[in-house]
């Protein structure tokens, strides 16, 4: 009789990843985030245990919105006061906080749980070129099927 392995936290191996987003779609790069964060990219998923692999994203001032998002997005915060409901576009988030967008992205893909707050943690998003992850010694990944235009 065949048994499912199920792995604990004692037994998983984590690698770094990086991701450079330059001219990337935020969705689709937020959907390879998210599973490679939950550890669904690997053969020993466990899915009540942090099983996945750290991230980092360079270059997150310079994603790209699919359509017309860049222009009709909104990012809403309300401050709990009466008429306190603030907005703010795509285009103008990516001026003031350029990790904001990616951040969101990936974190409201993962689960709404105490895993997911573990998990979240294991990302870490850059707006530019340089990262202190070097000690690491990351993989950078193969995005070329979340570019803009390629299905």
């Amino acid at each position: 009789m065949r048994q499912t392995t199920m792995i604990n936290a004692t037994n998983v191996e984590k690698k770094w990843y990086i991701i450079d987003a330059n001219d990337l779609i935020l969705g689709r790069m937020a959907t390879k985030i998210a599973l490679i964060l939950k550890g669904k990219t690997k053969p020993n998923y466990t899915p009540h245990v942090d099983c996945g692999d750290n991230v980092i994203v360079i270059n997150a001032e310079k994603i790209a919105f699919s359509g017309n998002k860049l222009n009709k997005k909104n990012y809403y915060k309300h401050s709990l006061y009466i008429g306190g409901l603030t907005t703010t576009k795509a285009k103008d988030m990516l001026v003031k906080k350029p990790v904001y967008p990616v951040e969101r992205a990936v974190r409201l893909m993962l689960p709404k749980n105490r895993l997911g707050s573990k998990l979240y943690r294991n990302l870490f998003v850059y707006a530019g070129e340089k990262h202190p992850h070097e000690a690491q010694q990351p993989i950078m990944m193969d995005v070329s099927d979340m570019k803009k235009g390629g299905n």
